[in-house]
């Protein structure tokens, strides 16, 4: 079977930026796992979706078995596979009792029960075309939820009116990612390919979006609540400047007193001069 073919250039261009784009996404946790290495827990970092990115890989793996000059979707789905592997390789060997069977048992149920199911499955009672289909259908799915899960950020934006919790480069890496895929898939004219990544750009381009606005764009109730942050702290420096000049060291209070007693002394001696004279 061939699965490489560069007679279809605009396909073979878009994979191959696809690759190259994809490729900067699956190491973009590097930094997480050097961290959870070095100290040697996982802290609050969870496996989810890390199991879930091996598994999505997994899935466009076998599709792209069922397919011809698709070469440029094996060589970034079995990048995935063995990156993802790595990361939750880490995650496991540092993770507490608790989060580690969790893992293991998320790994079980869905990476192996999962994918044998769907691999028997599709093998024995589909053929053809019809298997390729099944597959598809089934990638585009599992695509359009893992799509759906910044759903959750975006609503926390919304809500916190904060983009604390959305890096724009991740957020710019996925849309770049999904636009790319979506006109590779559209150049094959495969609609497994192309479908779930017109979802994928939506919901970044949205995510942008408001990190743009949340970051950049004040609102005039938004000035007013930092001019009253503002004039608050001002207060408060007046309060503490108030404190600081009514608790005086105890030098400076004995120069206080002492002073007045001069000024006493001095008009007293005065005073008997001028009944002297």
């Amino acid at each position: 079977m061939a699965i490489f073919n560069t007679h279809n250039t605009w396909a073979f261009a878009f994979g191959l930026l696809g690759n190259l784009i994809s490729f900067a996404v699956f190491l973009s946790p590097l930094p997480t796992f050097y961290r959870i290495w070095k100290k040697k827990t996982t802290e609050g970092f969870e496996s989810l979706p890390y199991v879930v990115a091996l598994f999505s890989a997994m899935l466009w793996l076998y599709y792209a078995t069922q397919k011809k000059d698709v070469f440029l979707l094996v060589t970034i789905n079995c990048f995935g596979c063995f990156i993802e592997t790595i990361y939750i390789s880490i995650f496991v060997a540092y993770a507490t009792k608790k989060a580690r069977m969790s893992t293991v048992k998320l790994l079980l149920v869905m990476n192996f029960g999962g994918f044998c199911l769907i691999l028997l499955l599709c093998q024995f009672l589909a053929k053809g075309t019809t298997r390729a289909k099944i597959i598809g259908g089934i990638c585009v799915g599992f695509s359009v939820c893992v799509f759906a899960a910044p759903l959750s950020i975006i609503r926390t934006v919304i809500k916190t009116k904060s983009v604390e919790y959305m890096p724009f480069s991740l957020s710019l890496s996925l849309t770049l990612s999904a636009v790319v895929w979506l006109l590779y898939g559209l150049a094959l004219k495969d609609i497994y390919v192309a479908f779930p990544n017109v979802i994928g750009f939506v919901l970044g381009a949205l995510q942008m979006i408001l990190y743009v606005v949340f970051k950049y764009c004040k609102t005039p109730s938004d000035l007013v609540e930092e001019e009253l942050e503002a004039a608050k702290l001002a207060e408060v420096s007046i309060d503490m400047l108030k404190l600081g000049t009514l608790v005086a060291p105890p030098e400076q209070a004995v120069i206080t007193v002492v002073r007045p007693m001069n000024m006493c002394v001095c008009n007293d001696k005065k005073a008997e001069a001028e009944n002297g004279a």
